[in-house]
């Protein structure tokens, strides 16, 4: 669907795209609603084309690149490694702030890595199997490092409280004019790309 069209028939999201923000602006908005949620879900596609979604919480997200430390024997790492492309999505309840990374996904084994985003939070997904070998601790075989890496985020901001928000939307039913009680910021590929270049050049 070309711009002007789409911009006509959805004057919703329209009008509450901003797209005046700094880039650093923008990052600043999306680290508070992930620092607000701590939980996000990762969704991934499985073989027969099926979307899967669990509940992760980033070990880190230092650069805008998530860090998760996961159990290589479940599912998700077979679909990751079948279609590396993946979604991140994460909520605030309180307030409806929301934010939708879509990007890429990496696996590895660093153990220097591991260690350093280790936590004893991680170590209750795993157990002490009595082999001596998965004893449930950061030199687990089991403990992969998913990488995820954006190629455009999006995320919405609210503008007003709960009560505002229905007040605005009964208001727009009422009137039938356009309502936005907050606003759409967009983090795009070559923004992105400029954040990683930076922190390349400063590690």
């Amino acid at each position: 669907m070309a711009t002007q069209a789409r911009e006509f028939l959805d004057p919703y999201t329209t009008a509450a795209e901003n797209e005046s923000l700094t880039p650093q602006k923008k990052i600043d908005g999306l680290n508070e609603i992930i620092s607000a949620t701590h939980m996000g879900m990762l969704t991934t596609r499985c073989a027969t084309g099926e979307l899967h979604s669990r509940a992760m919480s980033p070990a880190s997200t230092e650069g805008l690149q998530f860090f998760f430390l996961a159990n290589n024997a479940s599912y998700k790492f077979d679909e990751i490694e079948a279609d590396n492309h993946v979604n991140l999505s994460f909520i605030d309840t309180k307030t409806t702030n929301w934010a939708s990374v879509a990007g890429t996904a990496s696996i590895s084994r660093d153990q220097e890595l591991i260690k350093k985003l280790w936590s004893p939070y991680v170590a209750g997904y795993f157990s002490d199997l009595g082999d001596g070998v998965h004893k449930g601790d950061a030199s687990d075989p089991r403990v992969s490092i998913i990488k995820v890496t954006p190629r455009e985020i999006r995320y919405w901001v609210s503008n007003t409280g709960a009560v505002g928000r229905a007040l605005e939307h009964a208001k727009g039913a009422i009137t039938g004019k356009l309502t936005a009680p907050g606003e759409i910021r967009t983090i795009t590929e070559q923004e992105l790309h400029l954040v990683f270049g930076l922190n390349k050049s400063t590690a």
